[in-house]
């Protein structure tokens, strides 16, 4: 795994838009690489704010969207366009707008899909497609970069300190029941997956992240912090402000 580079901007908003302008340029040279990309995104108030910003960006940077895929890295487990779900908050800032395939687009079963009120089922459903897209030679596909925002309380995606989703190390995705953070009932991508991606960017803004960006930095137990396990394969980035840097 990489070690962690520190990338920092003077507020959110310069924060977002450098993300943006990052992301345009490394999907570019995926897609240059390989013809086709594989985007991991995530939600959380710099998430979003990120990815309102790659509209822009991807325009100036003449993205070939049709050749991206995205995925999620977590979900809340609620009702199909409910305002709580990743899915609905990343369609109104950037997928509703963009020149993407639907079939492209792969979010994480909701709670009144064909898998009805069974977490458990829709977490194993998202494993199942995460294979074929993987045609077989992986768990999940060659993800070129997964974005992770982090929580007050270390957690990354929905893998919480102390639960026992952190430990998955089979599964490439998890269902969860009982998430401190509501709502309780969430699917998530385990360590090994955000894990196997080439790059991880850990988007953190504010006084409130500047403890969890240390402990990510430090390392150590992913099962008391899960941002300390954040790595990924080639490299990984700490997108932090000045507040979220306080602690570096």
């Amino acid at each position: 795994m990489s070690e962690p580079e520190v990338v920092r901007r003077p507020d959110g908003g310069a924060l977002a838009d450098a993300i943006a302008d990052a992301l345009v340029e490394r999907t570019n040279a995926a897609l240059a690489e390989r013809g086709v990309a594989h985007l991991v995104l995530t939600g959380g108030g710099m998430g979003i704010a990120a990815l309102r910003s790659l509209r822009l960006a991807a325009e100036r940077g003449s993205l070939d969207w049709s050749r991206v895929h995205l995925w999620w890295g977590d979900e809340r487990f609620l009702p199909t366009k409910d305002a709580e779900r990743n899915e609905t908050q990343a369609c109104e800032a950037l997928i509703d707008h963009i020149g993407i395939p639907s079939d492209h687009v792969h979010p994480m079963p909701a709670s009144d899909g064909m898998d009805g009120d069974h977490v458990e089922h829709a977490a194993t459903r998202y494993k199942r497609e995460l294979t074929r897209a993987a045609h077989g030679e992986a768990s999940v596909p060659d993800f070129d970069v997964c974005l992770l925002g982090v929580g007050p309380d270390a957690h990354v995606a929905s893998l919480f300190p102390g639960l026992p989703e952190v430990r998955e190390d089979e599964a490439s995705v998890a269902a969860v029941r009982n998430s401190p953070k509501p709502p309780p009932r969430r699917i998530t991508l385990t360590m090994p997956a955000l894990r196997s991606a080439r790059e991880v960017w850990v988007l953190a803004s504010g006084e409130g992240k500047a403890e969890p960006v240390r402990l990510g930095l430090a390392g150590g137990s992913t099962d008391e912090a899960p941002v300390a396990g954040a790595r990924g394969r080639e490299r990984t980035l700490f997108w932090v402000d000045e507040a979220a840097a306080a602690r570096i």
